[in-house]
């Protein structure tokens, strides 16, 4: 059974087979972005970025789920779960950074905030009717176990919601992967697959899993003008963040040097931008 009808978000796909993995993924420490560093200029990004897409989504969740208590693991400046305080719900955030929850809490008014880790919640077992997390799986350093922390602190039936892009199989979407060294590789060691987040979701008990697209952001930039898209800052996301500047120097070197040969040519240069943001989400079992 699908929780809704998904009109122009596309269709559904649900799968009914429990599936149990053999050699659970080992785990690795992933590169970590600074986000105390980042908290006071990072909600900055909101006001060029076209998200609505996915506020929708997770707020039509909640609303059809009729969430009394919901939980944002990664919450970060409570950008999201400001939103959902129009299902009038008990809402909860977590997160590692406590430069990102302060800026929360100077922002957002309403919310319970408590610093963490996505791999030990503290909060009681069965407690939530919806957990949720935009744009963060890949920040977790345990990311199968949030999946199972998720399963624990849900009630029967609650449901879980990853949001998110997946750079897997997408390297010509985005211009920044062609030219900042070595923030593709990273990308793909730090983002699980949608199938392997689909596979976590199986073992720990999850039923009516979906997934289905909130968000397509087509935004080519064409010659210089790619020099004024907010993304290209240093700090403006954690796929430059985590370069040295010496890389960060040098993929902008990059940028410019194909830029001055195109115009020699008198030819106009595309940096694509083509991101394709996913909700996986599934039931936890009512027995």
């Amino acid at each position: 059974m699908c929780f809704g009808d998904y009109g122009a978000y596309g269709e559904c796909l649900v799968l009914t087979t429990h599936i149990k993995s053999a050699n659970p993924q080992r785990r690795m420490t992933k590169p970590r972005v600074n986000y105390d560093q980042i908290a006071p200029t990072y909600d900055k990004r909101f006001v060029h970025d076209r998200t609505e897409g996915i506020g929708e989504a997770i707020l039509d969740l909640a609303q059809r789920l009729d969430a009394g208590r919901i939980l944002e693991v990664g919450c970060g400046t409570c950008y999201w779960l400001a939103q959902m305080q129009r299902v009038g719900s008990e809402l909860h955030g977590l997160d590692l950074s406590t430069g990102m929850l302060n800026q929360g809490r100077e922002r957002r008014t309403g919310l319970r905030l408590v610093n963490g880790c996505a791999r030990r919640l503290p909060f009681e077992s069965g407690m939530f009717d919806l957990v949720f997390c935009v744009n963060a799986i890949h920040h977790f350093q345990d990311s199968r176990g949030f999946v199972s922390e998720a399963a624990r602190v849900l009630r029967r039936d609650g449901v879980l919601a990853v949001v998110g892009s997946n750079p897997h199989g997408r390297r010509e979407s985005w211009f920044v992967y062609r030219y900042f060294d070595g923030a593709y590789e990273t990308d793909l060691m730090r983002f699980p697959t949608w199938k392997t987040v689909r596979r976590w979701m199986f073992e720990d008990g999850f039923e009516e899993i979906e997934w289905r697209e909130v968000e397509r952001i087509v935004d080519p930039k064409y010659g210089r003008s790619v020099f004024a898209d907010p993304f290209l800052k240093k700090n403006s996301c954690s796929q430059l963040a985590l370069l040295t500047d010496e890389a960060y120097r040098a993929g902008l070197e990059r940028i410019e040097a194909d830029l001055v040969e195109a115009e020699a040519r008198g030819e106009t240069l595309v940096f694509e931008t083509d991101i394709l943001t996913a909700m996986l989400a599934g039931r936890k079992a009512r027995e």
